[in-house]
């Protein structure tokens, strides 16, 4: 499959805009990411990048290897690919955050008999990972995909004020061949391809 480079990622990247809803409590100073582990099939390393959006509203994961796939053709282990970050974000003094929305998305082919399935959860850490999210999708399918999760404002979960609580961003995704014809290949993609980028998370910020 064809994957865009890293400076068509980057050009589509930085004509996204989004339109706070509170300005006022969103920080002035520079927003900083740091990855401190990156785990699993689906991200090896130097897979994946993480980008701040330059206005603090939303940072991106840009995953350049993240396929799943079953049926001709594939590996025994194929069938599964999962990726567990670990990202320390750098907020400046008297802010803290949570994550309001994420939008997943990449490129998918599911051939009649045959499924896949997207799954995530985000926590920070020291917390439990209870907030997991999957969709699904059956074949036939064959075309790009995009998932949004949102949660209401009251039920947004935002980092302890003072306290250093990296963020744990887990996905997965996973292709069943099922009842597909044994001859075809059944695929799932959550990385960039023609020049888009694929993940997207937005904050909610408030003032400590």
């Amino acid at each position: 499959m064809r994957k865009a480079t890293a400076a068509a990622a980057l050009a589509v990247l930085f004509t996204l805009s989004s339109a706070p809803a509170h300005a006022d409590t969103i920080p002035s100073d520079r927003v900083t990411i740091d990855v401190v582990t990156v785990n699993g099939s689906g991200c090896k390393q130097g897979t994946a990048e993480v980008i701040v959006s330059s206005d603090n509203t939303s940072f991106w994961v840009i995953y350049s290897d993240y396929l799943a796939q079953a049926g001709k053709g594939a590996a025994a282990t194929d069938f599964r690919k999962n990726c567990q970050l670990n990202l320390q974000i750098n907020t400046p003094q008297g802010f803290t955050y949570g994550i309001a929305e994420a939008t997943y998305a990449g490129y998918a082919h599911i051939e009649r008999g045959a499924v896949g399935y997207q799954g995530v959860n985000y926590y920070f850490q020291g917390s439990s990972a209870n907030n997991y999210k999957k969709h699904t999708f059956t074949g036939p399918f064959d075309d790009n995909w995009s998932v949004t999760h949102r949660t209401e404002f009251a039920d947004i979960v935002y980092a302890p004020c003072g306290e250093k609580r990296n963020l744990n961003v887990n996905s997965a995704l996973r292709v069943d061949k099922g009842t597909s014809d044994a001859n075809t290949n059944s695929f799932m993609t959550m990385d960039y391809q023609r020049g888009e980028v694929r993940t997207l998370f937005h904050f909610s910020w408030k003032r400590c």
